[in-house]
């Protein structure tokens, strides 16, 4: 299903021992722990694109801490119907995977195929480590998702984009025509508590950005797929959790947003997601009315 990164090349690539290697003679390296490196330097703005290894790191502490459970459970409700429900016969990809912490749990319940791309190597590596390639169901990538993503048309049967950057027409193109696609955009409420914490600093600091968050993405998310997808269901999923000094500091770590004043400190925290289901539009199941 892979296919050449290089500008205008895009053929299909075959595995030969520890690399990929397509018709016109460019290869690619399979790691030791199994991942493959297909970003081309025209797809990276920096020497180091992505997440950080200490966020990645600090996101991997949360997920084992449990904090972000309730909102893998809201994205596995949300495939519940029987008609969406992913099976050992579905190819799914999720574009800006991270560390892999959803699609590796998704993939472990569903039995499905599952495809991580992101930019970020240190993300990717931990995804390769924690669901490695050899068990037989998962492929790891770094590629930039917002350029190309480097996989033949109609390959997926499910493609997830959870909190991550959205390219609509890429999505539709590896999508077959009776997938789905499922995006994941941070609500208003989530970190509502940190809003609070960091309005407080602010108003005594007249040089302090403006806080973007707290907005509603709902609507700009379906309009930036209307030309290619229908939503056929939507949800919202919340938690809050009370954490300690250290899991605060992982939250922050992990978003790249540092409180100002110090020390950090406890707090209860809400985590919160708006869930999106869409379909091609030249495919609406029947079970769902478009949402309103």
């Amino acid at each position: 299903m892979l296919v050449c990164p290089v500008r205008n090349c895009h053929k299909s690539l075959a595995r030969q021992e520890k690399s990929l290697v397509c018709p016109a003679g460019h290869s690619f390296d399979v790691s030791r722990s199994g991942y493959i490196n297909l970003l081309q330097p025209q797809d990276r703005r920096s020497k180091h694109p992505g997440d950080t290894p200490a966020a990645v790191e600090a996101r991997q502490r949360l997920h084992d801490r449990g904090v972000t459970r309730p909102l893998l459970d809201g994205i596995a409700d949300m495939l519940a119907p029987a008609s969406l429900v992913p099976t050992s016969k579905d190819v799914v990809l999720d574009a800006g995977c991270g560390d892999g912490f959803y699609l590796g749990n998704l993939a472990q319940r569903f039995g499905f195929d599952a495809h991580g791309i992101d930019i970020s190597a240190p993300a990717i590596r931990a995804g390769a480590k924690r669901y490695p390639p050899k068990s037989g169901n998962f492929e790891w990538v770094i590629a930039n998702a917002d350029r190309f993503i480097p996989y033949a048309d109609a390959s997926f049967s499910l493609v997830l984009s959870v909190t991550a950057r959205m390219n609509s027409a890429e999505f539709r193109r590896v999508l077959g025509p009776n997938g789905r696609l499922l995006v994941a955009v941070a609500s208003p409420l989530d970190f509502k508590e940190l809003r609070v914490a960091n309005a407080s600093q602010r108003s005594s600091d007249p040089d302090a950005e403006s806080d973007e968050a707290g907005r509603d993405r709902v609507p700009r998310t379906i309009e930036t797929f209307a030309r290619d997808f229908q939503i056929i269901d939507q949800r919202r999923v919340t938690t809050t959790a009370e954490l300690d000094a250290d899991t605060v500091r992982d939250v922050l770590l992990s978003i790249y947003r540092p409180l100002r004043s110090q020390p950090i400190e406890p707090m209860r925290l809400t985590f919160s997601l708006d869930l999106l289901l869409f379909a091609p539009v030249s495919f609406v199941p029947a079970l769902f009315k478009p949402a309103t």
